[in-house]
């Protein structure tokens, strides 16, 4: 199999066994690989209400099949599996370079199962796993961890787990080589729940190419269109995701406060050009990656990775705090804790204003004393907060008998785009298989940047047809595991070639975009057999009643029913049995 390994690598990590299983071909050809494999062997291999901390729950790191190869920004891959936030399906992914060291040892995926008797190091090369006692690295952070593991050798990743995750705090990420996080849904919690403190691959080599003459010729029209776009060749790598501090902001999508207030006043003092100027030590690349998007920063207390734009704003303007470097130096510690930045700025978010309205909650709007001790109350689940907020926004509030001051969609904590001024955002925050999150069918391009055309924003009719295009889209990227920003510059059409060539596959724009509705349709499935309905479709109800300072509100109800009959579902969001058949899901 060319681009592929055809090789999935199954752990059980209570047993200590291992044994490697063929990919087979109709199976790489209908999921792709990545977020659509990871659901494939989630699927078959898990019941849906299998509790996401217990042994059997399997934890997926799978490549794409561009995955180390040629293709620009291809050293992405994904982690799958069930979320102990929200219940629901879950695919996070990230770049660095793990994805490509995975595929450089031989697998396409690698399946972890079981729970270690003791903290546990798991070791990956070309021949085969090694297991060891984490020992003195059990409790330590991140970096420290990350750098006695990898030692900066060539060829070699690591996936770790810090205090939050070794705590089964729901909000802790998995961070790759100290720097990329695998962030959203926690997962670290899962790696936890495993005594798996980190995974270290070691690799190097290449996938094959079917059609090395038609990649070559592919990959300079990709070249070309990616060093035309102005997004992907000056304002990424110049001012990094920080550029969407003013993008956002100015036009009032940026919201403050949990979404009580616009986030104008924030803009100029949080911006990624004051980023560029006054923290940046160097730009950094995922592997194989031109863009190069990545801030390496430096502030007065040290130096690290970061912030992305939606770190800036959830540890900034959404907890109060107008001083950037206190929200660089708040982005270090929650990678060093392991914890997802967006979750944990709309979690203290929530409890600032729990604390205003009255509950014993010790944090302050824009004390940075105060969030950065909850921060690391909340990774230890240290007091009456820590322990509360570990849970995430949703569980904090309902403690304090406040669900709605949560602002979360089926449990995962909302990122930085208001919805109330981008009605196609507002709908794909409340279709999002995994919960709130953009990046599950962003309408950043259709309703801000104009890519690959502008509509109006605060238009409703329309938007569900465009929102179902990006959806499919973005499932489709992250199966292949490329970068999304690389959409800015590029086309399903540009991906399918690349994907031809590379394995062999003839596949068209279009039979791609089926590919992502298939891999879209498998998650809907597998989270209405977890229990999940179209009532779970819901943005929080500030959104849709409170109205931001234009007058605005998401005008949900209307779009919704635009959504599930453009999607060929019933009026309640359940796939009808001829969806299934036509795109040859099993249940059909």
């Amino acid at each position: 199999m060319h681009g592929y390994t055809g090789r999935i690598l199954h752990v059980d990590l209570g047993s200590r066994a291992w044994r490697v299983d063929d990919l087979q071909p109709e199976i790489a050809r209908d999921y792709l690989g990545g977020r659509g494999l990871g659901a494939r062997i989630l699927s078959d291999m898990m019941a849906p209400g299998t509790d996401p901390l217990s042994p059997e729950a399997p934890l997926i790191f799978a490549t794409g099949p561009l995955t180390g190869t040629k293709a620009p920004t291809s050293g992405r891959f994904s982690l799958s599996g069930r979320s102990p936030l929200t219940g629901t399906i879950l695919d996070t992914n990230c770049g660095g370079a793990l994805g490509a060291r995975l595929k450089g040892a031989g697998y396409d995926a690698l399946v972890l199962t079981g729970a270690a008797s003791e903290p546990t190091v798991l070791r990956v090369d070309e021949d085969g796993v090694a297991f060891e006692s984490a020992g003195e690295l059990a409790g330590c952070e991140v970096g420290e961890v990350t750098g006695a593991l990898t030692g900066g050798r060539a060829s070699t990743s690591a996936a770790v787990i810090g205090s939050a995750g070794e705590r089964l705090v729901k909000l802790a990420t998995i961070m790759v080589d100290a720097k990329r996080a695998l962030g959203r849904g926690g997962m670290g919690a899962v790696m936890g729940s495993k005594r798996l403190k980190a995974v270290v691959v070691t690799g190097s080599g290449r996938p094959s190419v079917a059609r090395p003459e038609d990649l070559e010729f592919f990959l300079y029209e990709v070249d070309k269109a990616i060093a035309a776009n102005p997004v992907t060749s000056t304002v990424l790598p110049r001012f990094g995701t920080g550029m969407l501090v003013g993008v956002l902001g100015t036009r009032g999508l940026m919201p403050a406060l949990n979404y009580r207030s616009d986030g104008r006043d924030y803009v100029e003092k949080l911006s990624g050009e004051r980023l560029a100027e006054e923290f940046l030590v160097r730009r950094s690349g995922c592997w194989g990656c031109a863009i190069a998007c990545g801030r390496q920063t430096r502030t007065a207390g040290g130096e690290g990775h970061g912030p992305e734009y939606e770190t800036i704003w959830a540890l900034g303007a959404n907890l109060g705090i107008d001083e950037l470097e206190q929200v660089v130096e708040l982005n270090y510690l929650c990678n060093e804790l392991g914890l997802d930045t967006i979750s944990v700025g709309g979690t203290l978010a929530a409890a600032i204003e729990l604390a205003e309205d009255g509950a014993p909650l010790p944090i302050k709007r824009g004390d940075f004393a105060s969030v950065r001790a909850a921060i690391e109350a909340l990774a230890h689940r240290e007091g009456e907060m820590g322990e509360a907020a570990a849970d995430g926004a949703l569980a904090l509030c309902e403690a304090y008998g406040r669900p709605d001051v949560a602002m979360q969609v089926k449990g995962l904590e909302l990122p930085e785009y208001d919805p109330r001024g981008m009605q196609g955002q507002g709908l794909g925050y409340a279709t999002s298989n995994r919960g709130g999150c953009h990046l599950r069918g962003n309408m950043l391009g259709f309703e801000v940047l104009g890519t690959p055309k502008l509509v109006d924003r605060s238009v409703v009719g329309g938007k569900a047809g465009l929102l179902i295009v990006a959806q499919h889209l973005g499932a489709a990227l992250d199966s292949l595991s490329l970068c999304k920003f690389s959409s800015f510059a590029l086309n399903e059409e540009h991906y399918a070639r690349l994907y031809s060539a590379i394995t062999g596959f003839d596949l068209s724009g279009q039979e791609l975009l089926v590919c992502g509705e298939r891999i879209w349709n498998l998650e809907r499935v597998f989270n209405l057999s977890a229990g999940f309905t179209g009532a779970e479709d819901r943005l929080p109800t500030r959104l849709v009643e409170e109205p931001n300072a234009e007058g605005d509100v998401v005008h949900l109800e209307e779009m919704l029913s635009e959504y599930y009959r453009f999607r060929g579902w019933t009026p309640e969001g359940v796939p009808t049995p001829d969806k299934l058949a036509r795109l040859g899901l099993y249940g059909s």
